[in-house]
């Protein structure tokens, strides 16, 4: 077995060195453009925000820009709602509360391996996305905006 002499030892710790600073400044690169940007992106949005702001709020109701945000989160949800009512069919809670559930025996159990309350989880969890889309559409409709509605989409 062959061992390294002072000189060989020398260079290997100098290259370790230098490979570890080199990811050092990479990653205080990507940290600084990842902060510079978010801070950027928050200043920007926080001025067009304010810029709407006595508008909007004078008026009691909603611009046509501020609904459309709304919307897009509204969709998400909607979408959001459907993979988790689809999740409960197979593996949550079959009751009532939530649209779907045949549930599948066997998948079942094997969550159940995987963690004991997972299928009130499950159930739980699509609720909540259930409850969040609706929430979001009743406050458009209460400003007399078009709630998000994905029904029109082609299937």
């Amino acid at each position: 077995m062959k061992t390294m002499d002072s000189s060989e030892k020398q260079r290997s710790n100098s290259h370790q060195n230098e490979e570890k600073t080199a990811a050092r400044r990479a990653l205080s690169r990507r940290s600084f453009l990842g902060k510079s940007f978010a801070i950027g992106a928050g200043t920007l949005s926080g001025g067009l925000l304010l810029s709407q702001r006595a508008s909007a709020f004078a008026s009691g109701t909603l611009t046509p820009g501020d609904a459309g945000l709304l919307r897009f989160p509204a969709a998400l949800e909607i979408l959001e709602a459907d993979f988790w009512i689809q999740y409960n069919e197979l593996g949550g809670i079959q009751d009532g509360e939530v649209p779907g559930g045949f549930g599948i025996n066997e998948y079942t159990k094997a969550l159940a391996v995987l963690d004991s309350d997972m299928a009130q989880y499950i159930h739980d969890n699509t609720d909540d996305e259930i409850t969040h889309h609706q929430f979001l559409n009743a406050y458009l409709i209460s400003k007399g905006a078009d709630p998000a509605n994905l029904d029109a989409l082609p299937r």
